[in-house]
């Protein structure tokens, strides 16, 4: 089979750190796009790409194209890719579309087309949610097929099982530590840590744990699947040792539980300490300077953004107190809240989507 394209989808905004990590983990040729990063590859890439990208939010193969200008010629073409090298007759399948600037505008009749030639070709059936996806997208009279590889999105790394009131995703943690300059060589700090995300995501970046190790992937069930290179590439984790301790704290008993469990699902409970502490008690640890990373309240979800200028003016007076030496990023939807801090902030990023909202990161240099 020739290479293909595989799309790695992350939030707008944060492209460039996906492509970073990409090309760091050996991905030749990986490249931002919108919305995500591409490289060419075949399946055992599109198992490690799964298994190992931490930014990434799903895996995309882009595995047939064609032009197509009617009906007629659209669901002739679909039945003549090789669908038995893809999918098994036995696993039900569903079919997405959309279209654009195409001949071919009906999005629901070049479902029914797609879905009844595939059908016909191959005699799998037809699914619902939990069926493997074939994602169509048919633009300026281009069809391509892509397969979502994935299943659930990445971020359900299938650790986390406790989880509070706005939960930072897992990838983009990551992709936010990485933004931060975050490299598994220093110390994490979260003072609003909730769940726990920041400081285990750092922690298993640190010990070199592989993201996807705890869960299955919908390519498990394509007739592509390798089952002795999959065992092979879950076995390759380049685990290591670390001297770095990762810490968290919340002013709520329920969210240090949590982080709790979350850190000893994840296996890394042994180098992460949570600590039911405030804002103003919080203490900075023992040891090296590193990052303090949180994903405060915005008001826009949680409470009364008029009360959080109050939050915000304590955090910055005992970073910058306490924390020499340390850096400190922010991530809010406000930036009057970010700059209430008083913090030196130096970097602010473009907005990138999350949870329905737009949020940008503000970093800081060492504080002095």
């Amino acid at each position: 089979m020739k290479p293909f394209e595989i799309f790695c989808a992350c939030p707008p905004g944060l492209e460039p750190y996906l492509e970073a990590e990409a090309l760091e983990a050996g991905f030749k040729g990986a490249a931002a796009t919108a919305g995500g990063v591409t490289f060419f590859g075949l399946w055992p890439n599109v198992m490690r790409a799964n298994l190992t990208l931490r930014g990434a939010s799903r895996i995309l193969a882009r595995f047939a194209s064609f032009r197509c200008f009617n009906l007629s010629q659209l669901e002739k073409q679909s039945r003549d890719i090789e669908w038995a090298s893809v999918l098994r007759p036995d696993t039900p399948f569903r079919v997405d579309v959309t279209t654009r600037k195409s001949k071919v505008y009906h999005a629901g009749a070049a479902k029914e087309r797609i879905e009844k030639a595939i059908h016909e070709r191959l005699g799998a059936p037809i699914g619902s949610e939990d069926a493997i996806k074939i994602m169509v997208r048919i633009e300026d009279n281009l069809c391509i097929f892509s397969l979502d590889t994935s299943g659930p999105p990445l971020h359900q790394r299938g650790h986390k099982e406790a989880v509070g009131k706005a939960p930072m995703r897992e990838n983009l943690a990551a992709l936010f530590l990485r933004a931060s300059g975050y490299n598994g060589t220093e110390p994490v700090l979260d003072p609003m840590c909730g769940s726990g995300t920041f400081p285990i995501e750092a922690a298993e970046i640190a010990t070199g744990l592989l993201p996807g190790r705890s869960r299955d992937f919908a390519f498990q069930r394509l007739a592509s699947f390798m089952p002795d290179r999959w065992a092979a590439l879950r076995e390759t984790g380049p685990q290591t040792k670390t001297e770095l301790h990762f810490y968290g704290s919340d002013r709520n008993d329920g969210a240090i539980a949590n982080a709790t469990s979350n850190a000893a699902r994840s296996g890394v409970q042994d180098i992460c300490s949570f600590t039911h502490t405030s804002i103003s008690d919080l203490q900075r640890p023992d040891g090296p300077s590193g990052l303090v990373i949180l994903n405060p309240p915005y008001g826009a979800r949680i409470g009364d953004k008029k009360q959080l200028f109050a939050l915000y003016g304590s955090l910055g007076k005992v970073l910058k107190e306490r924390f020499k030496g340390w850096r400190a990023a922010i991530i809010t939807t406000e930036t009057g809240l970010a700059h209430s801090s008083g913090l030196p902030f130096s970097n602010t990023s473009a907005p990138i989507p999350h949870g329905g909202l737009k949020v940008r990161l503000h970093q800081t240099e060492a504080l002095r």
